[in-house]
């Protein structure tokens, strides 16, 4: 009875008011909020066997059945609440551990039978083909990581992502190289379509469990059998209320209407990740309130930057601006849900915000500053096409200046780079959809060849002895 009772008194305190109601159907038929995501986590440790075709059937088969209600009761979801649900995702146990038994070299197997398994119960993406290699390498870790290439370029779902520093171990800078070689690969593997394998792999520094965003999610070891977490966007919201403000308005009014505004948005969220659990009957994980851009007009994070005051975003005062919209995103969330958790914050992908695209091509937001930016915002350097003839040493460089940013901070921050092969500063990829276009950034040359090809590992910070 008690527990009845618990649950009772957590639902009376999610009272939709007909006000919200009315709040919440103006911002999705005016400013574009959504839910981008539900994710569904599943534990793929029962899967694993020395034979790789025989794990790759068994995640096939659990993924098959465990996923098969997902995407009916997002749908269901959506036309109930009318509030849309941009995608619906899988994330799974990271595949290096899933295969740590395995024989074979190539673990390619494993993500082709959950690209069909995904095709199969009809989700957007499945997350999980990662490692986690901050402190050292397995030799199944080694195998994924050699694999991603194939495995990436021979799905259409599936994404990798693997986690190579932490503020607790530091930066295993051996890794750190080998995946500024697995970008390459990527990128030469899928040089006829945009290099789209790249957009699917991301490198992480603090990488947390329970992410719904791709290309990141996985199952992390210390999460349920099966839960759902969901994933709620809404720049374009945020966006207007900005600019409803006058320009005499200080910035602790402009955090506070924040605030306001995000706790609304996260109030929607709980209700659809309440009733997707129910539904589901599993576990509820965690809401991640996370401002994410599309290249839809009016749903940017650059643009809510601009609404603060920033002139052209990448010029001055833009890092503090970003600084205030994701505390205060924070906050606001916080208020809302004590499921708060994934990467909640604000998102800087290039390719995906129409804003940042704009003062990429004008010249106002340089790679250094979204480095810079990185440092206050949820994750880091995420969908930035860089000229196709970068080296690998360029590419390691940039990936440990960020690693450093997040242990350092003890946050998390990740790399997701696209070389555009054969293709100079100032051109453009194409990939459609929420992935948008990215402008080719230029890079700095200057990384030399010495730093990268040290290796061993960067040690943890003193900020981490924390016991």
């Amino acid at each position: 009875m008690s527990s009845l009772r618990s649950q009772d008194e957590k639902e009376s305190t999610l009272q939709i008011t007909p006000q919200e109601v009315a709040e919440t159907l103006a911002m999705v038929s005016q400013q574009n909020l959504d839910i981008r995501t539900i994710t569904l986590g599943l534990s793929l440790r029962g899967c694993t066997h020395e034979d790789v075709t025989v794990c790759a059937q068994r995640c096939y088969d659990h993924l098959t059945v465990a996923a098969e209600q997902l995407v009916p009761t997002a749908d269901q979801l959506a036309r109930e609440y009318g509030i849309p649900i941009a995608n619906k995702r899988i994330a799974v146990t990271p595949i290096a551990e899933v295969c740590a038994a395995a024989v074979s070299s190539d673990l390619t197997p494993v993500a082709q039978a959950l690209d069909k398994a995904g095709a199969e119960v009809g989700v957007d993406f499945v997350g999980g083909f990662s490692a986690l290699v901050h402190k050292g390498a397995s030799a199944a870790d080694n195998k994924l990581i050699a694999s991603i290439p194939e495995a990436l370029a021979t799905t259409e779902r599936v994404c990798s992502s693997v986690n190579v520093a932490s503020t607790r171990a530091g930066i295993n800078m051996d890794a750190v190289l080998q995946m500024a070689q697995t970008i390459l690969a990527c990128a030469q593997r899928t040089a006829d379509r945009e290099a789209i394998a790249c957009a699917k792999l991301v490198v992480f520094a603090n990488a947390v469990e329970d992410n719904p965003f791709m290309a990141g999610a996985f199952h992390g070891s210390g999460e349920a059998e099966a839960v759902v977490n969901v994933g709620v966007s809404g720049p374009g919201v945020v966006r207007a209320v900005l600019a409803e403000m006058p320009d005499d308005a200080d910035l602790t009014q402009i955090a506070e209407a924040i605030k306001a505004t995000t706790f609304k948005i996260t109030r929607a969220g709980e209700l659809i990740a309440r009733e997707a659990s129910r539904r589901l009957g599993v576990q509820m994980g965690i809401l991640d309130l996370s401002l994410a851009p599309t290249p839809a007009a009016g749903d940017s994070v650059a643009q809510i930057l601009e609404a603060i005051g920033v002139g052209t975003v990448g010029g001055p005062g833009t890092t503090a601006a970003l600084a205030l919209l994701n505390d205060a995103v924070k906050k606001g969330g916080v208020m809302a849900s004590s499921s708060v958790g994934g990467l909640s914050g604000a998102f800087i992908p290039v390719s995906e915000d129409a804003g940042m695209i704009a003062a990429a091509e004008m010249g106002a937001l340089t790679l250094e500053k979204l480095e810079a930016m990185t440092s206050v915002c949820s994750v880091g350097l995420d969908m930035i096409a860089i000229p196709g003839d970068v080296d690998a040493e360029t590419i390691a460089g940039i990936i440990a200046d960020e690693m450093a940013i997040g242990v350092i901070n003890n946050k998390t921050t990740a790399v997701r780079l696209i070389p555009a092969l054969g293709k100079q500063a100032g051109e453009r990829l194409e990939f459609g959809g929420l992935l948008g276009s990215a402008p080719v950034m230029p890079v700095n040359r200057h990384a030399g060849r010495v730093f990268a090809h040290r290796g061993g590992r960067f040690p943890a910070p003193l900020n981490s002895l924390r016991n």
